[in-house]
């Protein structure tokens, strides 16, 4: 179980043996706090730590944010500067800090926390993607994961085409920094597993599944868009674990569960699967840190139970490739699902 002393780090005293690895970089145990806004308070971050999380992923640098915001400076900065002479040098050489403020609080981070950080980006054109990367590794961070969320608004730029080109950005950051290097993938792929055997080829060191970025809504009253400040739910972690029980065996990368992971029974089912870590966050905002606390109690009382001294003793054990029904991560599985469809009624009776 863990013992918590004030002021102090967590200390384990099971038996079982939770290390394990995130981008070959070794971890005291499989739960990382995934890229959020809660990194921009060093006073929650400090009680995750406590808790027992293994690493932190730091918030994803967003090009088009840095954009964005240097054009809402420059607007401000401009909005008088025309309407006399003594008012054009009102603001001297003001500069929008672009990935500077990023930076400076990434590096300010992992000299205050004792765990492995891990940055996030997601750029836009092949340059930014480069010199980012740089200016991340610089920082002393464990390792870069790629975010490759994007949203195709252009019919003529198929999927062949923008699968390619990741991976060539991958191929590209793979030469350029010496630090591991983790794919975070949208479940919006054609075929998922193919792209990741492509981003495993081409050096991936993880493989993150799946991100989930929040999506515009619409208020009918006001007819405009919002976004929905909107967390994950339970079971949307089923889509993760399908694929991580796909993977499990057949990709050198580390595997890595993402999406809607909520307490410790969600942990055991993804090493299962195959997976070498999780990323939480949704469950965090909701329960607090100390729900990490009990994620990893959870996971000790259940290996204690079961005779497993290490992950690595279960891990992959309902993967496709080591269970004794591998159909039930095909869609055939799906048919006999339909089948059984009426024992619903007897859940949700309509009268």
């Amino acid at each position: 179980m863990l013992k918590y002393e004030k002021n102090k780090l967590y200390t384990y005293t099971t038996m079982a043996d939770l290390r394990t690895k995130f981008m070959g970089v070794e971890l005291k145990n499989p739960i990382i706090l995934g890229a959020s806004s809660l990194v921009e308070d060093l006073n929650a971050i400090k009680k995750i730590e406590r808790a027992g999380a293994a690493a932190i992923v730091y918030r994803s640098l967003f090009e088009e944010q840095i954009n964005l915001e240097q054009i809402q400076l420059d607007e401000q900065v401009g909005e008088y500067s025309f309407r006399n002479a003594e008012m054009g040098n009102i603001f001297p050489e003001i500069k929008h800090s672009g990935a500077g403020e990023h930076l400076y609080n990434l590096t300010k981070l992992i000299k205050n926390v004792n765990i492995p950080v891990f940055a996030s980006l997601n750029a836009i054109y092949d340059q930014s993607w480069e010199d980012y990367a740089v200016q991340l590794e610089k920082t002393g961070v464990a390792g870069l994961e790629l975010n490759f969320y994007d949203v195709p608004t252009d019919a003529e730029n198929d999927s062949a085409k923008i699968e390619a080109h990741q991976i060539q950005i991958l191929k590209k950051l793979r030469k350029l920094v010496k630090i591991p290097i983790s794919v975070k993938l949208s479940p919006f792929y054609a075929n998922p597993v193919n792209f990741i055997t492509q981003a495993d080829k081409a050096g991936a060191d993880g493989i993150v599944i799946f991100n989930r970025f929040f999506q515009p809504e619409i208020n009918i009253e006001n007819e405009e868009f919002f976004f929905p400040f909107d967390l994950t739910h339970d079971k949307d972690y089923q889509i993760t674990l399908r694929f991580a029980g796909l993977l499990y065996g057949n990709i050198k990368a580390d595997i890595c569960a993402s999406r809607g992971i909520s307490d410790g029974n969600d942990v055991i089912k993804m090493v299962l699967a195959g997976a070498s870590s999780v990323q939480v966050v949704s469950t965090v905002y909701k329960n607090k840190a100390e729900h990490i606390t009990k994620m990893l109690e959870t996971l000790e009382e259940w290996m204690d139970a079961k005779g497993y001294k290490t992950l690595d003793a279960f891990r992959g054990k309902l993967s496709m490739k080591s269970s004794k029904e591998p159909y039930a991560y095909r869609r055939a599985h799906y048919v006999d699902i339909l089948m059984k469809s009426t024992e619903i009624f007897k859940k949700y009776p309509m009268v």
